[in-house]
């Protein structure tokens, strides 16, 4: 937004299915991950021990962790906010 205008909107999909585990593996997973997992949406970090909650994952990454910061980038260029 600049003034009160949209400058840029985006807007992203991505899927992620889960495995099946077990409640021994959940414990575990928390206990590595300590607190730090609790400031993550969902409690996964995906780019971390959280890959290891999932059989699968369709889209961009970093839609997933919460940007997607590829358009993103893409549009600071063409605006001139970032170097081409």
């Amino acid at each position: 937004m600049r003034d009160g205008r949209l400058l840029w909107h985006h807007t992203d999909r991505a899927r992620l299915t889960m495995r099946r585990f077990s409640d021994a593996f959940l414990d575990q997973y928390l206990d590595r991950a300590g607190d730090g997992v609790l400031s993550s949406v969902g409690c996964y970090q995906l780019e971390g021990l959280g890959a290891q909650l999932f059989m699968a994952v369709e889209g961009d990454h970093f839609t997933i962790l919460g940007l997607p910061l590829l358009p993103l980038l893409d549009f600071l260029r063409e605006n001139g906010e970032l170097t081409p």
